[in-house]
C-alpha cells in the first residue's frame, strides 16, 4: 500500500513539473474583436500603437490620459445611443473638453464606426489624410480612446481617439 502511495505520489509530482501557469495570449490585443458585449480595449496597446507610428515619423510619444479616456468613451457612447457617426454629436470637441474640465492648449479627435478591432481602425485613420494628420499633429502627449459596441446599430462598434496637450501636467 506505500509502494502505491509513494508511486501515486511520484507520478503526481512529475505531471505537475509539465504544467505551466504563464499562458500566452491567443493573439495581441489590437487584434481582440470589439464587436462583442465582454471586449475591452487595451489603452496602453493604442498607445504603444500610435506612439511607434509617430516615431517613425519624427514626433514625440503619446501616453494615457485618464481624463481623455473618460472624455473619448462618452463621445463614443453618444455616437452608440444615436447610431450616428459624427463629432458632434454631443457638441464640438472643444466644448466637450471644457464641460469636462480639460486643460487642453491643442487637442484633435478622430472618430470612426464599423472596425472590429484596434488594427482596424488604426489602419482606417492612417490611411484617411485629415486622420493621419491628426495622429501625426505635433505638440500632442496625451491620448484617450475608447470602442463601444453597440449590437442593435448599423456600424455595431464606435471608436474615438482623442489626442491633446496641456500646459499643466497631469
Amino acid at each position: 500500500m506505500k509502494r502505491v502511495a509513494l508511486a501515486s505520489l511520484g507520478m503526481l509530482l512529475l505531471t505537475g513539473c509539465g504544467t505551466t501557469v504563464d499562458t500566452v495570449p491567443d493573439q495581441p490585443t489590437m487584434y481582440l474583436s470589439m464587436a462583442n458585449g465582454g471586449a475591452k480595449l487595451d489603452p496602453q496597446a493604442a498607445a504603444s500603437m500610435i506612439s511607434l507610428y509617430r516615431q517613425n515619423n519624427g514626433l514625440g510619444p503619446v501616453s494615457v490620459d485618464p481624463a481623455l479616456m473618460a472624455l473619448a468613451e462618452e463621445q463614443s457612447s453618444a455616437m452608440a445611443k444615436k447610431n450616428k457617426l459624427d463629432h458632434d454629436v454631443k457638441a464640438p470637441l472643444a466644448r466637450r473638453l471644457n464641460a469636462g474640465g480639460y486643460p487642453a492648449t491643442v487637442a484633435v479627435e478622430n472618430v470612426s464606426a464599423g472596425y472590429h478591432t484596434l488594427a482596424e481602425a488604426f489602419s482606417g485613420w492612417r490611411d484617411s489624410p485629415p486622420h493621419r494628420a491628426n495622429m501625426l499633429k505635433a505638440g500632442v502627449s496625451k491620448l484617450g480612446i475608447a470602442a463601444i459596441y453597440a449590437p442593435n446599430t448599423k456600424y455595431k462598434v464606435f471608436w474615438t481617439m482623442i489626442l491633446a496637450e496641456t500646459d499643466k501636467p497631469r
